[in-house]
């Protein structure tokens, strides 16, 4: 269920008034779900803009269209208007937008893969970097790959010694150790140069 706050719901009737289209309507969709780089995308739609197939949610004066393929994302999610002073501004909270933490019982490759695209690539990502799962064994070790301003970078044993497999080892019971199978030689924009100097 989504919850459309009063003053949204005004603020919307009054952009839809301005546009004079007859029929023009609201559409919300989730771009990226399941990521650390989730968004809900908030749109005015026509019906031809419509592949029919979406959500209608009835408002005062407008429909609010909900994508089809992101409604399980945005079950739940709350959109408002708040005024500050000056200030105004729509908030969408949409809690299940990034997906949910796996359960204690899910595969240890779950969630390792959950921790990894959660919390470890959100922070790569300030230095152009990213990692991917390429294995995780029985017995708890897991293989990444880096990308990125990673790949070749000067400071890829720091990091991923005392943060990546820290992380892992730390949040994933079951994880014991990390390994980095990345072919270093191949990286074209480190984020910290290796020394060519011996």
């Amino acid at each position: 269920m989504i919850q459309i706050s009063d003053t949204a719901q005004q603020h919307f009737r009054k952009l839809i008034e301005r546009e004079a289209l007859p029929g023009l309507g609201v559409r919300l969709s989730a771009i990226n779900p399941g990521t650390s780089r989730a968004d809900a995308r908030l749109e005015f739609a026509e019906a031809g803009d419509l592949a029919g197939d979406e959500w209608a949610i009835d408002c005062e004066g407008f429909t609010l269209y909900v994508d089809a393929g992101s409604v399980r994302w945005l079950d739940g999610a709350e959109i408002d208007y708040v005024a500050q002073g000056a200030n105004s501004q729509l908030q969408i909270r949409a809690p299940k937008i990034k997906g949910e933490a796996p359960a204690e019982s899910a595969s240890l490759v779950e969630r390792v893969r959950w921790v990894v695209e959660n919390e470890i690539n959100p922070q790569l990502a300030r230095h152009k970097g990213r990692v991917a799962v390429e294995q995780v064994t029985g017995d708890g070790v897991v293989s990444l790959r880096f990308g990125g301003g990673c790949n070749g970078c000067g400071l890829v044993d720091v990091t991923l010694k005392q943060g990546i497999e820290k992380t892992l080892v730390a949040r994933v019971p079951g994880v014991i150790a990390v390994r980095d199978v990345t072919d270093h030689d191949t990286g074209d924009a480190p984020y910290v140069p290796r020394s060519t100097t011996a």
